[in-house]
């Protein structure tokens, strides 16, 4: 087990939890299936089941009340919010985590490792503030301001080049957003962000315990952001951002164009926190809530219903890209 549990610390609760998910149900199962030696990555994986698990129970319980309480709009295609809830478990059950460990993350931990034995120092943010590693919520909050700032400049840089659209346009293509729409992304968009994310966690230092309450807590608030929820936050609407304020980002012909009709950008790319639009010009507050999608689906254009059909459209799609600027070039 792990030992005295400091009661000040959420982290010595939640590694207890997962000892006890682990030893109960995940160790078990895996030397029944012969896995025996991949006890460490299955440790691992108990720890995003049980966030997953705990995120789960937080959407349907509290989120969903608010849905229906204070809907923006009649839930109209039910298949599609559906095929979300698909989206939702295969990421906070932790499948896709799962195979990234086997696949991507490796590759990126060698890669570290590899730098580290170039002489590569050791950067640890937290060591930036003189006493900082003993206030473990200061530390939290240095870290998850970075990240944040990160995801805002990627989810921009999904916007921006042509060629990463078609895959971040799975995510927009949800013309009813709920709170299960945020994992409505496309596979290859999820692994190109889980990357980034891993490669700088090992950059700066970020202690493994803190790394998934980081990213567990801004994937509560980012489905609560897409929530179908009539609501902003008032005089307080800049300091996180709200379902009004992300609304306005999946917004027909605001939130994925700038100046014109077809021309990549838009509006509220933040993830948190609303003072990185506001910083570099992208914040848009509007009090409507508007219809939501992309444009081109009033003239027809089909993103698919299911699962798989909106991940071959998206690679179609990405194909069709590149093609047509190798011809270019």
């Amino acid at each position: 087990a792990g030992g005295a549990v400091n009661p000040m610390n959420p982290l010595d609760w939640f590694d207890e939890a997962v000892q006890a998910l682990f030893e109960a149900v995940v160790q078990p199962l895996m030397y029944h299936g012969g896995l025996g030696n991949l006890m460490a990555e299955g440790y691992r994986a108990t720890g995003w089941l049980l966030v997953g698990l705990m995120q789960i129970a937080i959407m349907v319980l509290a989120m969903r009340a608010l849905e229906r309480r204070r809907p923006v709009e009649p839930v109209t295609d039910r298949r599609a919010v559906r095929t979300d809830i698909v989206y939702t478990l295969i990421h906070r059950l932790g499948l896709v985590r799962l195979g990234l460990f086997f696949t991507v993350d490796p590759l990126w931990d060698w890669a570290v490792g590899q730098l580290r034995l170039q002489g590569l120092p050791s950067f640890q943010l937290d060591r930036f503030w003189p006493g900082v590693t003993d206030l473990p919520w200061v530390s939290f909050v240095l870290y998850l301001v970075l990240f944040d700032f990160i995801d805002y400049w990627f989810h921009r840089a999904e916007h921006r080049f042509r060629w990463w659209w078609p895959l971040h346009a799975v995510h927009h293509s949800q013309r009813q957003m709920t709170l299960w729409t945020d994992n409505r992304n496309h596979l290859l968009d999820d692994v190109l962000r889980d990357s980034v994310f891993v490669v700088v966690a090992l950059m700066v230092g970020v202690p493994p315990g803190q790394f998934i309450a980081l990213v567990a807590l801004t994937q509560l608030i980012e489905s609560f952001s897409h929530a179908n929820v009539r609501l902003d936050f008032g005089p307080l609407r800049g300091l996180l951002v709200s379902p009004r304020y992300h609304r306005l980002h999946h917004a027909i012909g605001i939130g994925h164009e700038s100046g014109g009709a077809g021309t990549l950008g838009g509006h509220n790319f933040a993830v948190l926190f609303p003072v990185w639009d506001v910083l570099f010009g992208t914040a848009r507050f509007d009090p409507h809530d508007r219809p939501t999608g992309i444009r081109d689906q009033l003239e027809g254009v089909d993103y698919g219903d299911g699962f798989w059909s909106q991940q071959w459209r998206g690679l179609q799609r990405l194909w069709a890209v590149l093609s047509r600027q190798a011809r270019v070039r």
